[in-house]
């Protein structure tokens, strides 16, 4: 095979990371010193377009032609015109006038239901069509802000619970740190052996939550979800003597077609499920529909909107955008990246890190706040530096901490896998952050900091766990 010409090899390694976060620094910029307007009736969408021919204010045109009533000239006063969206605002960023940001009002008249309600999907089949990101014109494109009415946020059901909620429904006290796991195995399980990976997980209490991973899929012939869920219950009552009075939730995966995801979701219900899981990035209006259908029980369930895949949105529509009506159509937890040094392992990190947790938390009247999950390469090394800055941002009660391979992938002496080592280590590295001896320890050097605390305290679990989670650090 020939090698690749170097002009095509440059275009191929060109670091898109860094574009995008030039692109956000630009944005963020521009949109502080001039902020969309916000306007009665309309939802105000911003993007970030490079055109190859047009102006920002032709395109404008088009947009509001293809992604509204289809008229160039409706009549004044009728309700073409009362249907047709409209150029609000136009930010040139150099005198070509085809690259900058564009503010497009989307009438709610064109979309709202009788009762003023209207739906995420809508919305987004709306504000980020065809015009906007299938067209050739559009050299690029970004959807980078919506300005919904307030109206319009509170006819959204929201999270059914949030953090507070989740921690009265399970007795975890605000000071607590709220953590969880996930299966491992993540596949090839059975029932029983769902039982038995819930069993150990809560006969520990440092846990209050526990999930399958979104690789075991619910209606499999060897692993039907309602059964798992009955397995996972009865471990959870048989710990419950171990577990000091604390509640474990426990979230099988949801997935199938829409008449097979309520149907499923009944049945884990009734199975005694308390939260459920959705690949929410791939199931478009999932979350919404099973909030409305669990509205008006006596205790909703938690729902976990799982992030898989979100990258394949993001490199169209900003994170805070999907972030916001996630939280609007009802997920309790969502899940965005932890605090690590060096270099990041999961988006999001940096600005779109900031917008995500912040998105997530803003207070929107009405609406509970979504729970942070801070996970993704979460482990003893790290967890210390995650609590402080959850607790330096005054988020420490509103964010869950959840690790898998950290605990569930650590090696005891005969080389097999033991959980409890993990955990143990779990619970050495929160009391050597609880000391704070790690206070003023820079980032960079966190995890060499912490293996000295263990090698001279002896703490067998951490310094273990350590030893095999960053084989390269020495003390």
């Amino acid at each position: 095979m020939t090698l690749v010409e170097t002009t095509k090899l440059e275009l191929l390694l060109s670091d898109g990371d860094a574009r995008e976060m030039c692109l956000r620094e630009i944005v963020e910029e521009r949109l502080t010193t001039t902020p969309p307007p916000v306007l009665e009736g309309y939802i105000v969408a911003t993007y970030f377009l490079s055109l190859r021919t047009l102006t920002l204010q032709e395109a404008a045109e088009e947009i509001s032609y293809h992604a509204s009533s289809g008229d160039r000239h409706p009549p004044a006063g009728s309700l073409l015109e009362e249907c047709t969206a409209k150029v609000v605002g136009v930010d040139e960023f150099d005198c070509s006038k085809r690259l900058g940001l564009l503010h497009m009002a989307f009438p709610l008249k064109m979309m709202s239901q009788p009762d003023g309600h209207l739906t995420s999907c809508d919305m987004l089949h709306t504000m980020a069509g065809a015009i906007i990101f299938d067209v050739y014109e559009n050299q690029d494109a970004r959807l980078v802000s919506l300005n919904i009415p307030e109206k319009v946020i509170q006819t959204f059901p929201g999270p059914a619970h949030g953090m507070r909620g989740i921690r009265q429904l399970t007795g975890f006290p605000s000071a607590q740190p709220a953590f969880g796991t996930i299966l491992k195995p993540t596949a090839g399980i059975t029932p029983n052996e769902v039982g038995q990976l819930v069993e150990e997980v809560a006969r520990c209490p440092l846990f209050l939550f526990v999930k399958e991973d979104e690789n075991l899929y619910p209606n499999l012939d060897y692993s039907p979800a309602a059964e798992r869920t009955r397995q996972a219950v009865d471990a959870i009552e048989r710990a419950q003597d171990e577990r000091g009075g604390l509640g474990l939730i426990f979230a099988p995966h949801i997935s199938g077609a829409p008449h097979e995801i309520l149907e499923t979701v009944h049945a884990v219900l009734d199975a005694g499920a308390s939260g459920v899981m959705f690949s929410e990035t791939f199931a478009g209006g999932t979350v919404r529909m099973v909030r409305e259908a669990t509205k008006n029980l006596s205790t909703p369930p938690i729902i976990y909107g799982h992030n898989a895949g979100i990258g394949v949105k993001t490199r169209a529509i900003w994170r805070e955008i999907i972030d916001l009506l996630a939280r609007l159509d009802g997920i309790d937890l969502r899940q965005t990246s932890p605090v690590r040094p060096g270099t990041p392992f999961l988006r999001p990190y940096g600005a779109e890190w900031e917008a995500s947790e912040e998105i997530l938390t803003r207070r929107l009247s009405g609406i509970h706040p979504t729970a942070i999950v801070r996970a993704g390469s979460l482990d003893q090394g790290n967890i210390c530096i995650n609590l402080a800055d959850a607790e330096k941002r005054g988020r420490r009660e509103n964010v869950m901490f959840v690790s898998g391979s950290a605990i569930n992938s650590i090696k005891n002496s005969a080389g097999k896998t033991d959980p409890r080592i993990g955990v143990e280590a779990m619970l050495q590295a929160i009391e050597v952050h609880d000391s704070n001896e790690l206070r003023d320890v820079p980032m960079e050097d966190h995890v060499a900091a912490l293996m000295a605390i263990a090698e001279h305290k002896q703490l067998k679990a951490l310094r273990e766990s350590l030893r095999q989670r960053y084989p390269g650090k020495t003390v």
